[in-house]
């Protein structure tokens, strides 16, 4: 877009001349000469055309007149007094001037602000990560005004080569951070696998699980707050500390997560949404600081700036600072309201988890003692069974020593003073064992043939009140002498063929 014009006209007597036009973007001004016929030959401006508005310039010769005028976009370049055989290319080159001295302007603006941000770099003796992002915002700023093509390529081409030379600064300061940084980071990395190492020793060695638990939550706390840790090292210490948290759980709770209904993934995941929230929060506060630094040293600039302009474009600029602070702030404000719904989600899901394994421990105790009196259960029903048989060799010997044949009858005993004798003898303690079988041996072997006659004399009491027919007489009988069976198999007695 050319900002020169050479063109054919006549003065305001009529008299052909030679008008030269041109623009002053930074002052918004337009300088016209006219040069009479005497000079203005073909030759000249052939002249004019070629090194006064395409080239490098041209030394104007005398006689000609010289006149100032504003560049408007209601009024012409050109006074009345002018006439030109092109009036159009008059018009097309004010309206496109009006568009170079807007975006003269914004160049100058854009100049100003990289100003700044020299000033501010140059003082700076180690890296600083807000002017890094206040330099690299700026670039955005730029890039997308060239896109847009706002700026001229030249315009464009001198903030590009100014900017390049802040950001290799930066990066140079950056680099000599990074140093320091790495190191630190790879110093704060062993010493986490260090304390993860003697947690595993001390797992192996049967430490108490709640201990452990303790030394890990702290070690956790510890890698939160941790500042000096690069991403590759922060995600090789989450990898261990999260798979030692797990070891532990497993030991503690066996193989399901959560302890067995899957509670423990629902704190975990909420521990995680709370740590990425608290991260973004983090990120957030940082930024508004950002702007807020931002905003102190536009303010102070305002204060200290000379042109017009640029304090519009200041004063504009730290309105767009003020807003986006607010926005942030009310961003803020939400976010810490979810942070403080996450804390007593995760207050009441960490007292669910205290609650589900005190009664997982409970539950395993119970287990434990059922087992025990099972396996007790079993002994003692050992011991009756054998002393049972015992006793009842010993009264077949007795009987046969008196040359007496097996009373059949011996059966039937009151079942209830045996099943009282047991039950006794299930509610004492092991040390009573042999007490309790020699006092049920006593039972069975004094009193066994009174509840079979007791037995015998029931039946036929009833068998008097009641006579039945001979039928049912038989099939009383039967079901008599199958009870009688019965009590027999009861108490190990013999069963007559």
């Amino acid at each position: 877009m050319k900002s020169k014009l050479v063109l054919w006209g006549s003065n305001a007597q009529d008299e052909k001349c030679l008008i030269a036009v041109s623009l002053r973007a930074a002052d918004n001004k337009v300088d016209i000469w006219t040069f009479p016929e005497s000079v203005a030959t073909e030759d000249f401006y052939q002249q004019m055309m070629k090194e006064w508005r395409d080239g490098e310039g041209l030394e104007l010769p005398d006689p000609k007149t010289h006149l100032e005028r504003d560049l408007s976009i209601t009024e012409s370049i050109l006074p009345d007094d002018l006439k030109v055989e092109r009036g159009d290319v008059v018009l097309r080159a004010q309206t496109e001037w009006q568009f170079v001295v807007l975006s003269s302007k914004l160049h100058q603006a854009y100049e100003n602000q990289l100003g700044d941000l020299k000033e501010r770099v140059s003082k700076l003796e180690d890296f600083d990560q807000p002017t890094w992002d206040n330099l690299k915002e700026f670039w955005d700023k730029v890039q997308e005004q060239v896109r847009e093509r706002n700026l001229f390529r030249d315009h464009a081409d001198r903030l590009r080569a100014h900017t390049n030379e802040l950001f290799g600064h930066m990066k140079t300061l950056r680099s000599k951070l990074d140093e320091e940084f790495e190191k630190l980071s790879k110093e704060a990395h062993d010493k986490f696998f260090t304390a993860l190492a003697e947690v595993e020793r001390k797992m192996e060695n049967g430490a108490r699980v709640p201990v452990i638990f303790d030394e890990l939550k702290r070690l956790q706390s510890m890698f939160r707050e941790s500042k000096t840790l690069t991403r590759e090292h922060r995600n090789k210490v989450w990898e261990k500390l999260d798979g030692t948290f797990k070891a532990v759980k497993e030991k503690r709770f066996g193989s399901k997560p959560g302890g067995g209904d899957g509670g423990g993934s629902m704190l975990q995941g909420t521990q995680r949404r709370y740590d990425g929230l608290m991260s973004a929060i983090d990120k957030m506060e940082q930024s508004i600081r950002r702007d807020r630094h931002d905003l102190d040293f536009q303010l102070h600039k305002i204060n200290t700036t000379d042109g017009q302009l640029e304090a519009q474009l200041r004063q504009a600029k730290l309105k767009m600072i003020e807003e986006r602070v607010h926005s942030k702030e009310e961003k803020l404000n939400e976010m810490n309201a979810t942070k403080i719904d996450l804390e007593k989600r995760l207050v009441s899901l960490k007292e669910k988890e205290a609650r589900r394994a005190a009664q997982d421990a409970a539950k395993e105790k119970i287990a434990g003692e059922m087992r025990a009196a099972a396996e007790a259960r079993e002994d003692v029903a050992e011991k009756l069974d054998k002393a049972a048989e015992e006793i009842s060799t010993a009264k077949s010997k007795k009987q046969s020593s008196k040359g007496e044949a097996p009373k059949e009858e011996e059966a039937p005993k009151k079942k209830e003073s045996i099943l009282g004798a047991v039950s006794t003898m299930m509610g004492e303690s092991f040390e009573d064992v042999i007490d309790t079988v020699k006092a049920v041996a006593s039972v069975i072997g004094d009193k066994i043939e009174d509840a079979i006659e007791e037995f015998k004399e029931e039946m036929e009491g009833a068998n008097r009140k009641r006579q039945p027919k001979p039928l049912q007489q038989k099939h009383q009988k039967h079901r008599l002498s199958r009870k009688l069976k019965l009590k027999r198999q009861k108490f190990r007695l013999p069963i007559p063929k």
